[in-house]
């Protein structure tokens, strides 16, 4: 069975392979804005990642990375190691490490699959925004499947609020530990990485209150979807270019915490 230990390692490899994804979104973002075409989402990224020299070794190591984060985060929602109160932020903290955790083992099998050469990774977009509007179809079929995808904008932009607030507060330098004040440019990526991905989060949000409203799963998306209307914008190729610049200092930012984040990971025996 997986030690404590082994699985505190697998989450710092987590952070690491989250900030690995999060440089290569920056970069095909930066990259659209500046000569066009379309920016990446989270399962576009990793889909890259084939195509490298060692592409197989290097996904099962994002795979394994990625699983030993969504350990983690499940292990925060359902043995609460860090013994955050039983409030309704506390609650809400718990029900965005679930979601979280539910994400990165998706996300974790989409690299398994490229890994074994039984997934797609035909370019830099992904199947991601069609798994979204798949989800939101399923859910539009289910009894009450309107507040369904209601509650998942909801959850959206409570997740959007949070990283808003780590942006404004910086309360995310607490988590980093060390003897020393945190420095001030890690600060400032933190701060600018975590304001990209509140933006990014806002979006999607208002994807599915579109979705829910007019039932119609065509109106929900993603990361990638997100990009893409940011580019459609007056002033597009810029906001796309900022953005892109956040999300891929949010990706160095988690690099650094794979070093200095404060991680329990307490398996059930």
């Amino acid at each position: 069975m997986l030690s404590n230990e082994a699985a505190t390692v697998l989450a710092r490899l987590g952070f690491a392979a989250r900030g690995l994804v999060y440089l290569i979104i920056g970069w095909f973002a930066v990259d659209a804005a500046m000569r066009g075409g379309a920016a990446a989402d989270n399962q576009g990224a990793i889909a890259t990642l084939a195509h490298q020299p060692f592409g197989q070794i290097l996904l099962f190591i994002v795979a394994a990375g990625l699983a030993g984060y969504a350990v983690w985060r499940l292990t925060e929602a359902a043995a609460n190691p860090e013994q955050i109160a039983h409030d309704a932020h506390g609650n809400l903290k718990r029900i965005g490490s679930a979601v979280s955790g539910i994400a990165h083992v998706t996300l974790a099998w989409t690299a398994v699959k490229l890994a074994s050469h039984s997934g797609s990774a035909s370019g830099a977009r992904s199947p991601g925004d069609d798994n979204a509007r798949d989800w939101t179809a399923w859910l539009l079929s289910q009894p009450f499947g309107r507040l369904l995808v209601a509650a998942v904008a909801i959850g959206l932009f409570a997740a959007a609020f949070q990283q808003g607030k780590k942006a404004w507060t910086a309360s995310f330098t607490a988590e980093l530990k060390g003897d020393t004040p945190v420095p001030a440019y890690v600060t400032l990526m933190g701060r600018i990485g975590y304001g990209a991905r509140a933006i990014v989060f806002t979006i999607i949000g208002g994807f599915f209150t579109a979705a829910a409203w007019q039932a119609r799963a065509s109106e929900a998306g993603g990361m990638a979807d997100a990009l893409a209307k940011l580019q459609g914008q007056p002033g597009g190729k810029w906001l796309l270019m900022a953005m892109g610049i956040g999300l891929a200092l949010f990706g160095i930012f988690s690099l650094i915490e794979s070093r200095f984040r404060r991680i329990d990971v307490r398996l059930p025996r």
